[in-house]
């Protein structure tokens, strides 16, 4: 995950454009994905800078989570490339969290492996999770958690390390309408620190307050708008 190579100006349109020039943090260049003999993905291409939030819809199969995990580096496309500057973070739908683990037991793990120290683990663990109107109790382990709450734990885990990129993928899930408005503030503040956000959604209302929409379709993939 080296330094982008710049090709000159971005292919896709958004309403970003009207900004300054920011760091380019990922670019997707004809992502394509096929599972046996199924296409999930046909040349996809996507640029984020830092300080951006793109939003990625489209129906059910049409590969979204795929195009998040490609992203992330969890598998790798069939043809094309992604090319990221910087560290990544990735929230998945489930999953992500250790069912015998306490929430400060997950703040100081997954904060000691960005180099974060234990007191400043906790102290940044809790306060996004004051961000999202939650203050776990680190007596009760993350399977007894309501879905809302894990959830929120994923989030948390997934930005603790202040990483360059946040691949956030439905993230939201279980969310009340109080959370789901904090999430969204918590994203906004991403945003305004430089960091470079993409998330998955099927909520339209959302679109209005991202930089970008990525728009896919079951194997044909449409650019940003």
């Amino acid at each position: 995950m080296g330094t982008i190579p710049d090709r000159g100006g971005a292919n896709l349109y958004s309403a970003a454009a009207s900004r300054p020039a920011r760091q380019l943090r990922l670019r997707a260049t004809n992502v394509s994905k096929n599972f046996g003999r199924r296409q999930v993905l046909r040349d996809v291409c996507l640029e984020l800078h830092a300080g951006e939030v793109v939003a990625v819809i489209g129906a059910n199969g049409a590969g979204k989570s795929t195009f998040l995990k490609i992203c992330a580096g969890l598998i790798s496309p069939s043809s094309g490339e992604v090319l990221v500057d910087g560290s990544i973070g990735y929230c998945p739908q489930t999953g992500g969290t250790f069912d015998f683990l306490r929430p400060a037991e997950h703040f100081v793990l997954f904060g000691r492996a960005r180099g974060l120290k234990r007191k400043a683990a906790l102290t940044r663990g809790r306060e996004i999770a004051g961000l999202l109107d939650w203050r776990p109790d680190d007596r009760t382990q993350s399977r007894h958690l309501s879905g809302g709450n894990r959830q929120k734990l994923n989030v948390i885990l997934s930005v603790l390390g202040g990483h360059d990129v946040l691949l956030l993928d439905e993230p939201y899930q279980g969310f009340d309408k109080g959370s789901y408005t904090d999430f969204w503030d918590v994203v906004w503040r991403l945003r305004g620190a430089g960091h470079a956000v993409m998330v998955i959604t099927h909520m339209l209302n959302d679109l209005d307050k991202a930089d970008q929409v990525l728009d896919l379709t079951p194997a044909d993939a449409r650019g940003a708008r």
